[in-house]
């Protein structure tokens, strides 16, 4: 695509009004369609899983499985895709992200139904995809890195994290570490005693679940994950002038933005071993639903991976939202985690090996893919996108990113499997016995 001569002013360019003004309706609708508000499960469901589960007579939850009836605002995304010109770069970024919003519309009313997986599919991946260019599935990657995990350290080996921060002195420190970032917004760090994870994000306050216990490598990996990218993400897109739909986080971004978290965990040593074992994990048990386990067996695959009963309910529990606890029909979000980081990876690499490193802040100009980072990216030079207003530390200088994967790239040909520890003195005793000195 060439680039847009930089004498245009971007308002000025034919059509760019009439789109700008579909944007603003899609910023409308897109609002009306809260995916994870309308599958969340009550947090009394959990106590009394364990409960049964702990008294030897576990019971399949019961949650909420009542359908959202969003039609009216599918008739008004489809009406808004029929207008949208799809022939200018901007027009096809709208009419994608409002099929996406339509497609979680269209999903929300199929809860509990095999079309709501069909939807969770289409937005977020499955396990059993594979790309064109790729050998390997999701779950086999993912399998991989469990593999390889095992490898490295046996997972029965990893020495327990102690969670001894309570919530609230939690919420201080990471108030301390967030503060600085943000530096043109206030960022509320908030305790809610209902919410089923241990943390959520928002463009204007982060959530933590006023019960939990935290460790300090909680506080590293959401600094990096939910601050210094999903908060950051949205308020620059909030803070977008003329693209407002940058900043409502449509569900076709999901797969990216978790990627791009991940991605930030691992980059700056946020991400531990036992983590990334159970993004990794999550993946599989995904798979392991959609081939028919019910709720009962995916908690139990959790928990003998080395989760606790607490941590398994909340991993099952995150795969069943919104499907049938009795298996086959469930939310493949939690499958984006990995795919998405490893799609992040390979677009970096390539962006850095082609020369293209000034494509890497438009992952942060708002809620974005990898395709629209480039096929938007003329839109960046003549100013309809404004740079990014947060980017994390070590996405400002992609030499260093750059570094770390060619490192780990290089190590990838070593082979553990043929030595161990003693090898190491082996080694050096082989050395001096074949240099005929002395």
């Amino acid at each position: 695509m060439n680039a847009i001569p930089q004498a245009v002013s971007p308002l000025h360019e034919p059509g760019i009004e009439r789109l700008l003004e579909q944007d603003q309706a899609l910023v409308a609708l897109g609002r009306k369609v809260c995916v994870l508000k309308a599958i969340g499960w009550p947090a009394s469901m959990e106590t009394r899983f364990l409960e049964q589960w702990r008294q030897g007579r576990p019971e399949l939850p019961q949650p909420p499985t009542v359908p959202v009836d969003l039609a009216d605002t599918i008739a008004g995304l489809r009406a808004l895709m029929h207008e949208i010109d799809r022939r200018h770069p901007v027009g096809r970024w709208l009419y994608k992200t409002a099929w996406s919003y339509a497609v979680a519309a269209q999903m929300l009313g199929a809860i509990g139904t095999p079309e709501f997986t069909r939807c969770s599919s289409l937005l977020y991946g499955r396990p059993d995809f594979r790309y064109r260019s790729q050998d390997i599935t999701n779950v086999d990657g993912a399998r991989e890195v469990l593999a390889i995990t095992d490898e490295l350290i046996d997972s029965r080996l990893l020495p327990e994290v102690p969670s001894d921060i309570p919530a609230e002195e939690f919420a201080r420190r990471l108030r301390e570490r967030i503060g600085p970032f943000f530096h043109h917004d206030e960022v509320k760090v908030v305790l809610d005693p209902e919410l089923p994870s241990k943390a959520t994000a928002g463009s204007r306050r982060i959530t933590l679940r006023a019960t939990a216990m935290f460790s300090e490598r909680d506080l590293h990996q959401l600094v990096e994950h939910e601050a210094f990218i999903h908060t950051a993400t949205l308020l620059n897109g909030i803070h977008q002038p003329h693209l407002h739909s940058l900043g409502i986080g449509a569900p076709r971004t999901t797969r990216v933005q978790e990627g791009l978290a991940t991605f930030s965990e691992i980059v700056t040593g946020a991400l531990d071993i036992a983590r990334l074992r159970r993004i990794a994990l999550r993946v599989v048990m995904v798979k392991h639903a959609l081939d028919g386990a019910d709720f009962i067996e995916v908690f139990k695959g959790f928990l003998e991976a080395g989760q606790t009963e607490r941590e398994s309910f909340c991993s099952a529990q995150r795969v069943f939202r919104g499907g049938d606890v009795r298996g086959r029909v469930c939310f493949t979000k939690d499958g984006a985690y990995l795919e998405g980081v490893m799609l992040i990876h390979v677009f970096v690499r390539k962006a850095l090996q082609e020369g293209r490193g000034d494509l890497l802040p438009m992952l942060f100009a708002g809620r974005l893919t990898t395709a629209d980072v480039i096929e938007l990216a003329p839109y960046r030079d003549n100013g309809l996108i404004a740079p990014p207003l947060y980017v994390p530390p070590w996405a400002r200088d992609p030499q260093r990113v750059l570094a770390t994967m060619a490192f780990s790239a290089a190590t990838q040909r070593l082979r553990l499997d043929r030595l161990n520890l003693q090898r190491f003195v082996e080694f050096e005793d082989e050395m001096i016995e074949e240099s005929g000195i002395g």
